[in-house]
């Protein structure tokens, strides 16, 4: 299954009948799956469906869905409101009998507010539900143009997310490689802070410095730390090819690996690794940026 990345736009149109309809959805990172829909006074109906498509098709992204209508061939019906009518004249015919004015004018009459409506013809239900039909399949087919979209994103993600991780992986040789973390150097260095500290003063109990020496060897061997991001690294290698909707796993992953970074930053005893754990840092981050575009 292809890598998909959560942005992309798609735009598809067609005619059923006397109606002729747009679609346009867009899709940006989200945590989970956020379909948000505008559609046309009466039109309300298309929000099931669509969100049910939707669901099948995508499994993370916030979705924007706009969906325009318009109506032709459909000549309104223009109607004179006879009671608002009637209530103007009869207010005419009460002022005229009080005061001295012209007689009101067709076009004035008309023109006030209330006495002319006009309304679109009805529609005919059978081309209606057959314009819905339409509009649903049209929101499937631009869904699909998203979704190939996303898929392409995708793809040259998986390729800069692959770069990231022989980036990561090659750190981590070069950490397994340097001098420092040799044991024999270690050793080396503890024996001269210990010697150092006992040439200061009398005082430390030699066995007691043993065993710090002990725990500080310990703590200074990061072995573990190499050994987890080796695996890290290959799980997100097997993710990304794979495929699917992987990227809270990815995400989860990213931690880790900047967990055993920061570890590793923390353990290290020379200057060499600390700089190779800064990198590693800095590789493991760009990483993780990344993999936010991720379904």
């Amino acid at each position: 299954m292809a890598l998909s990345s959560m942005t992309g736009f798609a735009r598809g149109h067609g005619v059923s009948g006397p109606y002729a309809w747009t679609w346009e959805i867009k899709s940006v990172n989200g945590k989970g799956l956020d379909v948000r829909l505008r559609t046309p006074a009466g039109w309300d109906a298309m929000e099931l469906p669509v969100r049910a498509r939707a669901a099948e098709t995508l499994s993370r992204g916030s979705v924007q869905a706009n969906l325009s209508v318009d109506r032709s061939g459909a000549a309104p019906t223009v109607r004179v409101n006879a009671p608002v009518l009637d209530a103007i004249l009869s207010a005419v015919r009460d002022f005229g009998a009080k005061i001295k004015a012209s007689p009101p004018s067709l076009d004035g009459l008309l023109g006030l507010k209330g006495v002319i409506e006009i309304a679109d013809a009805e529609e005919n239900e059978a081309e209606r539900r057959s314009a819905e039909a339409a509009v649903i399949a049209g929101f499937a087919a631009v869904l699909a143009s998203l979704a190939e979209m996303r898929r392409g994103e995708g793809a040259a993600l998986g390729r800069v997310l692959a770069a990231r991780l022989d980036e990561i992986a090659m750190l981590v040789e070069r950490a397994e490689q340097a001098p420092g973390r040799r044991p024999e150097v270690i050793r080396a260095r503890l024996a001269e802070q210990v010697a150092a500290l006992l040439a200061q003063s009398e005082r430390f109990d030699p066995d007691r410095l043993h065993q710090e020496a002990i725990m500080i060897a310990t703590r200074a061997d990061v072995r573990e730390e190499l050994d987890r991001l080796t695996a890290h690294v290959a799980q997100a290698r097997r993710l990304i090819g794979e495929g699917g909707p992987i990227g809270r796993r990815l995400d989860f992953l990213a931690q880790e690996l900047n967990r055993e970074a920061n570890t590793l930053c923390a353990k290290a005893n020379d200057v060499e690794l600390t700089n190779i754990g800064l990198e590693l840092k800095a590789a493991v981050e760009q990483f993780r940026e990344q993999v936010q575009n991720v379904e």
